[in-house]
C-alpha cells in the first residue's frame, strides 16, 4: 500500500466546521468589546449617567394652594427626624385643632413618587442647615436657631489641605476632573477590595473590615437609613440608588454635584454627641464642641500655607481628627486611651508620603497631641430678658405641637410667623433694664414716696404686656419682663394682686345686677309686687323695686344705677367669713367715713365697700340665684338641706384634719410616731392613757405601764391607779370621739397614728377611703339637736363655700387661672391672688364687648420650606365667645375710664394720644398686694404677720385696640424693704409712651425725656 506523506495524512484528517471557530472567536471579541466597554462604563459612567439623569429629572414639586391630601412625607432617618419631616404627619392634625388651616403644600410629581415608591430616599436639593426662625409682625428675624452653628458657604471656602486629606481617607476619585460624568455612589475598587474582604472572612481566612461606600452613600446613610447605620444589602442598596439620582439631578456632568457631595459632607458629617452641649453635626461645630476652636481661625491658618506652623498643624490635625473618628465618633472621639492620636498619626505619614502635605507639616503635626473634650464648653450667657417673648412663642409652639423638649424644637425646619412687634419690644425691654439705674429713676420721677424712695430697684422685677384687638384675633404684641431667669412674671406666677381683684369683683357685681335683669325685667309690676322680700337680699330687693316702678328700664339703665348704689367704708364692722371672724380696713383713712357709690369706690380703690359688694354678690349666689345651692334653707328651714350641708361640712373638715396629720406622720418613723403622738398630748394620766390605749387596744398592762412611766415618771401614779386606768379603757369600750375627748385631741389623729400602726406603708391615697366611717364618728356630735347654733355656724362656712365655687367658676369662664378660691369676702381685695396675663384677658374681653377671643401669639407656620414637603399654615379667625352681656362690658368700659380720669392712675391722664396728637380714651385697674402671712386671733385681729412678697399691677386699656397689664413684683422677705403702690406700675407705663408711640398711634418714636 502506497505510504501518504505528512502533509496528506493531515488533509485527510476529520476537522470541525470552520462556524464554530468564527463563533469562538466572534464571541471573544465581543467579550472583549463587552469588558472595555464595561471598563469603560466603570471609569467614565456615561450609561449610569444618562440613565440617573433622566430618571432625577423627573423627581420634582411645586407649591399649590391648600392642602394635598396625598403628599407623601418621610419616616424615620435621623435627618427627617431632626429636622421634623417625620413628624408632620403628627403635627398637622393638631394644628388643624389649633385653629390652623393648611395654606399651601408642596404637589410631587409622578417621578418624585416613583422613586419613593421604590424605597429610594427622596431626591431633591437637601439642606445642610436648619432650624427654627421666629420672625414678628412685620418679618424681622427675632430668633434664628440654625444647626449646625457655622458651616462652610461653598466648596470654594474649604481649605484644600482638608479637600484633599478627606477624598484620601474617604474617596479618592470623587473630584477626577478627566471623569465629568462620573457616579460618586460607587468607587469599584474599594467596593471590590470590601467584597474580597468579607469573602475572605466568609472562608475563615480573616480580611479587612474597611467600609466600601462612597462620601455620597454615607451621606444617605446618616441622613435617612433608620439610625443612621446599614443594616442590611437593601439598606445599602438605596443608599447607593438614592445617591446616584441625587448626583445627576443638574444633567450628566456633575462635577459640581460632587462638589456639593464635599461640601455637605464636611458640612453635615456626625460626630457623636457630648453631654451639656448635644448632638455635634459638621467640621464647624464639631471644631468648637471637641477642641473649643473657632472654626474662622482654624480656617485662616489652614488656608494661609505661610501661617505659623505649629499652629497649622494643630488645627490640621484636629480637623483631620474629626473626619478619622466620623465613622466610629463615640468610640474614638470618647476614647481616653489615645487611640484617635495614635490613627491620626497613622493618616498624617500616608498623606506626606502621598505628598498631599508638605514634610514640615507632618513632622510639626505629628508632634500635637489631641485631646477631645469630655464635657461641653460653657456657651455664650444667653440672655433671659431679651429672649423672654421668644421663649414665649417658643412655649406656644410646643404647645401646639406637643413637645416639650426645645432643643429638639429649635432644630426643626420650621419658621414661624409671630405677632410681636420687634422694636416695640426691644425698646420696652431697654426701659425695663434701665430701672436698676439710679440716675434713670430719678430723671423718670420714680424716686418719690409710694414709688422706689425706698429699698433697692435692682431687685424689683417688672413685666409689661400689650395686646392688640385686630379686626381677626386679639393679639400679642409685646412681652417683656427684667427677670433673668427662665420664669415668666406675667403668665408663670401666682401673685397677690391686691386691689385688682376689685375689678373682677365689679364684673360679678354686674353680671349678678344682669341675671336680675333677665329674670324680672318681663314680669307685670302687678307680679312684682307680690314677690316677697328678704331683708338679706339687697340687690334683688333693689332690682325689683325699680323694675316694679320703671318697668322700660333697659339693662344698661339698671347697670348704670347699679353703679350709682352706695356702700359704706366704715371698718367699724366685722364680718364672719372665711370660717371666722375677720376686720377689713382701707388704705387711705380718710375713706372710713365715706359711703361711696360702687363706681365712686373702683375709682378711689376702697376696700371696705368692696367687702360689702362681695357680700351681696356671694349671698345672692348662695340663696337667691335661681339655681342657688342654698336656695332651700331661703324660703324654709329645709332639714334635707340642713342636713346635706352638714355633712358636707363633716365631710371637707375631716378630710382637711386628716391631709394635716397625714403630713404630720408621714416621714415619722413608725416606732416613734406614738412618742410624736404623746407630744400632743396633755402630760396627765388620763389623757395620755386614753391616746396609748387608743392606738394600741390590744396592749398588754406591763407595756402600757412602761410607756406611762416613761412619758410622765412619778406623775403617772402608783400601779394599781394605772391598773384601773388600763381596766377603764378595757372595758368600757369607747368610740372614736370619746377617746378624742379623754386624750384631748382630735379623734383622727388617733385614728390615723393607730392604722398607720397596723398599715406602715399606707399613702395618703389609701387611707382616703378607709377613714370614711372614722370621719363619720368624729363629727356625729355634730348633728346632735343640741348643737343648733353651732350646725348653724358650720352650714354659714359651706354655704359660703357653695358660693364662692359658683363665683369661681363664673370667674374662669372670664380667664381666671385657677380651680378655686379662698372662700372669704378678703377675695375682693385680692386673697385668692391672680396672675397679670389672667388681668389682662379679662380687660380684653372687656374691650372686646364681652366676647373672649384666644389669644393669638402666632398666626403663620412654614414646615420644610423649599422641599418636596414644605407645609404653609396660618391661623384662622375664631368668633369667639360671648361670656358677658355687652352691656356689661360696656358699663365695665365706663367705670374704668374713672379710674384714670380721677381716680387712683389718675397721673396717667391723657398721656397716649393718637396720631392726630388727641388724648386716647384709657381706662384701667390698679392693685397693690403687700402678701403676708398672719396668725389671726379669735376677735379677728391680726396677731403676728410675715411678709412673703410684694406686687403692684396696672391692667389698663388704651384707646379701642389696645390693653395689657405692667406690673411690679418683689419676692421673699425683702420685699418688707420696699413701700411702693401701684402708683409704680401706672408711672412705668407713662415713662413708656415715647417708645409705644408708633405701635400705639402710627407716630415715630421719641427718646423720652431721660437720654441714655
Amino acid at each position: 500500500m502506497a505510504r501518504l506523506d505528512p502533509q496528506q495524512s493531515y488533509l485527510l484528517q476529520p476537522h470541525p466546521p470552520r462556524w464554530k471557530f468564527q463563533l469562538i472567536l466572534g464571541l471573544i471579541v465581543v467579550g472583549a468589546a463587552l469588558a472595555g466597554a464595561a471598563w469603560v462604563e466603570l471609569q467614565e459612567s456615561f450609561i449610569q449617567a444618562s440613565h440617573f439623569a433622566e430618571r432625577a429629572k423627573t423627581s420634582t414639586w411645586t407649591i399649590e394652594p391648600g392642602a394635598d391630601k396625598d403628599i407623601w412625607l418621610p419616616g424615620t432617618g435621623p435627618y427627617e427626624q431632626r429636622l421634623g419631616y417625620a413628624q408632620l404627619n403628627t403635627f398637622l392634625p393638631r394644628l388643624a385643632s389649633a385653629g390652623f388651616t393648611v395654606a399651601a403644600q408642596a404637589r410631587q410629581s409622578e417621578g418624585f413618587r416613583s422613586i419613593v415608591e421604590r424605597g429610594h430616599f427622596p431626591i431633591y436639593r437637601e439642606k445642610s442647615r436648619a432650624g427654627l426662625t421666629i420672625l414678628d409682625r412685620n418679618d424681622q428675624s427675632l430668633y434664628d436657631s440654625q444647626y449646625p452653628r457655622v458651616q462652610y458657604a461653598d466648596f470654594e471656602a474649604i481649605p484644600p489641605v482638608l479637600v484633599e486629606a478627606l477624598l484620601f481617607i474617604e474617596n479618592r476619585d470623587l473630584l477626577d476632573a478627566n471623569s465629568p460624568k462620573h457616579n460618586p455612589a460607587v468607587d469599584w475598587g474599594r467596593l471590590t477590595r470590601v467584597a474580597a474582604g468579607q469573602a475572605a472572612r466568609q472562608v475563615g481566612l480573616g480580611g479587612g473590615r474597611a467600609g466600601g461606600s462612597t462620601l455620597a452613600t454615607q451621606i444617605e446613610k446618616f441622613r435617612h437609613s433608620p439610625g443612621g447605620r446599614t443594616h442590611d444589602s437593601k439598606d445599602k442598596y438605596h443608599q447607593m440608588m438614592s445617591a446616584a439620582l441625587r448626583a445627576y439631578q443638574d444633567g450628566e456632568e456633575n462635577l459640581p454635584a460632587r462638589r456639593r457631595i464635599v461640601l455637605d459632607f464636611v458640612n453635615s458629617v456626625p460626630l457623636g454627641g457630648i453631654p451639656g452641649y448635644g448632638e455635634v453635626n459638621g467640621l464647624g461645630d464639631g471644631l468648637w464642641a471637641w477642641y473649643g476652636q473657632d472654626f474662622g481661625q482654624i480656617n485662616q491658618l489652614l488656608a494661609d500655607p505661610k501661617a505659623d506652623l505649629t499652629q497649622r498643624a494643630k488645627a490640621f490635625k484636629q480637623a483631620l481628627s474629626l473626619f478619622v473618628a466620623q465613622r466610629r465618633p463615640s468610640g474614638l472621639l470618647g476614647d481616653t486611651t489615645g487611640r484617635l492620636n495614635t490613627l491620626t498619626d497613622s493618616y498624617i505619614r500616608l498623606l506626606a508620603d502621598d505628598q498631599l502635605i508638605p514634610a514640615d507639616l507632618r513632622e510639626a503635626a505629628l508632634l500635637v497631641q489631641i485631646s477631645p473634650a469630655r464635657q461641653a464648653r460653657p456657651a455664650e450667657e444667653v440672655s433671659f430678658v431679651e429672649r423672654k417673648a421668644v421663649n414665649e412663642i417658643r412655649g406656644t409652639l410646643g404647645d401646639l405641637l406637643n413637645v416639650e423638649n426645645l432643643y429638639a424644637l429649635d432644630r426643626y425646619d420650621l419658621t414661624v410667623h409671630s405677632t410681636l412687634d420687634g422694636p416695640s419690644q426691644q425698646a420696652v425691654t431697654r426701659i425695663l433694664n434701665r430701672l436698676a439705674d439710679p440716675a434713670f429713676l430719678a430723671c423718670a420721677g420714680l424716686k418719690e414716696t409710694r414709688l422706689l424712695a425706698r429699698g433697692d430697684p435692682k431687685q424689683v422685677n417688672y413685666s409689661l404686656t400689650l395686646y392688640e384687638r385686630t379686626p381677626t384675633a386679639n393679639v400679642l404684641r409685646i412681652q417683656a419682663d427684667n427677670l433673668d431667669q427662665p420664669l415668666d412674671i406675667n403668665a408663670g406666677t401666682k401673685l397677690d394682686l391686691g386691689s385688682s381683684a376689685k375689678f373682677r369683683t365689679l364684673v360679678s357685681y354686674l353680671l349678678v345686677v344682669a341675671d336680675l335683669h333677665k329674670r324680672y325685667s318681663q314680669t307685670p309690676p302687678e307680679e312684682l309686687a307680690k314677690l316677697k322680700q328678704h331683708p338679706a337680699d339687697r340687690l334683688s330687693n333693689w332690682a325689683i323695686d325699680i323694675l316694679r316702678t320703671k318697668p322700660e328700664t333697659t339693662l344698661e339703665a339698671l347697670l348704670e344705677a347699679a353703679m350709682e348704689r352706695r356702700y359704706s367704708a366704715s371698718p367699724g364692722e366685722t364680718f364672719f367669713t372665711g370660717g371666722g371672724i375677720h376686720r377689713f380696713g382701707n388704705f387711705k383713712h380718710e375713706d372710713d367715713g365715706k359711703v361711696p357709690s360702687v363706681a365712686e369706690a373702683l375709682e378711689q380703690s376702697v376696700n371696705l365697700s368692696f367687702v360689702r359688694i362681695m357680700h351681696d354678690v356671694v349671698h345672692y349666689h348662695a340663696y337667691e340665684a335661681a339655681d342657688a345651692p342654698a336656695r332651700g334653707l331661703r324660703d324654709k328651714d329645709d332639714d334635707d338641706t340642713r342636713q346635706a350641708f352638714l355633712n358636707r361640712f363633716a365631710e371637707r373638715e375631716g378630710l382637711g384634719f386628716l391631709r394635716t396629720y397625714w403630713h404630720k406622720y408621714r416621714d415619722v418613723a413608725p416606732a416613734d410616731r406614738l412618742e410624736v403622738l404623746s407630744d400632743s398630748v396633755p402630760s396627765r394620766p388620763v389623757p395620755q392613757a386614753a391616746a396609748y390605749l387608743s392606738v394600741l387596744p390590744k396592749s398588754d398592762f406591763e407595756s402600757f405601764a412602761a410607756f406611762m412611766r416613761k412619758q410622765l415618771g412619778d406623775r403617772a401614779g402608783t400601779d394599781a391607779g394605772l391598773r384601773r386606768l388600763f381596766d377603764a379603757h378595757a372595758t368600757r369600750q369607747y368610740n372614736l370621739a370619746d377617746q378624742g375627748y379623754l386624750a384631748r385631741v382630735h379623734p383622727l389623729e388617733l385614728w390615723l397614728v393607730r392604722h398607720l400602726q397596723s398599715d406602715p406603708k399606707a399613702t395618703l391615697k389609701d387611707i382616703v377611703p378607709a377613714s370614711v366611717e372614722a370621719r363619720r364618728d368624729a363629727s356625729k356630735w355634730l348633728f346632735a339637736p343640741r348643737f343648733k347654733h353651732a350646725q348653724q355656724v358650720r352650714i354659714d362656712i359651706v354655704v359660703e363655700v357653695a358660693a364662692f365655687e359658683r363665683i369661681a367658676e363664673e370667674w374662669r369662664r372670664l380667664g381666671y387661672p385657677f380651680e378655686h378660691l379662698v372662700p372669704s369676702l378678703a377675695t375682693a381685695i385680692g386673697s385668692s391672688a391672680d396672675r397679670p396675663a389672667a388681668l389682662a384677658e379679662l380687660m380684653g374681653i372687656v374691650v372686646n364687648d364681652g366676647i373672649r377671643r384666644p389669644t393669638v401669639r402666632i398666626d403663620e407656620l412654614r414646615f420644610a420650606t423649599n422641599t418636596p414637603f414644605e407645609t404653609r399654615l396660618q391661623h384662622q379667625n375664631e368668633a369667639g365667645q360671648r361670656v358677658m352681656p355687652i352691656e356689661v362690658a360696656q358699663v365695665t368700659r365706663r367705670a374704668l375710664l374713672r379710674v384714670v380720669n380721677s381716680g387712683t392712675a389718675r397721673r396717667i391722664k391723657d398721656t397716649y394720644r393718637d396720631n392726630e396728637e388727641k388724648p386716647l380714651a384709657m381706662g384701667g385697674k390698679t392693685g397693690t398686694g403687700d402678701h403676708r402671712s398672719k396668725v389671726i386671733g379669735a376677735d379677728g385681729g391680726v396677731r403676728s404677720a410675715k411678709v412673703m412678697n410684694r406686687a403692684a399691677t396696672f391692667a389698663f386699656y388704651i384707646g379701642e385696640r389696645f390693653y395689657g397689664v405692667v406690673t411690679a413684683f418683689v419676692p421673699g422677705s425683702k420685699a418688707a424693704g420696699y413701700d411702693f403702690t401701684s402708683a409704680l406700675p401706672v408711672q412705668i407705663m407713662k415713662e413708656m409712651e415715647p417708645a409705644l408711640r408708633p405701635l400705639i398711634a402710627d407716630r415715630p418714636a421719641a427718646e423720652g425725656k431721660c437720654k441714655g
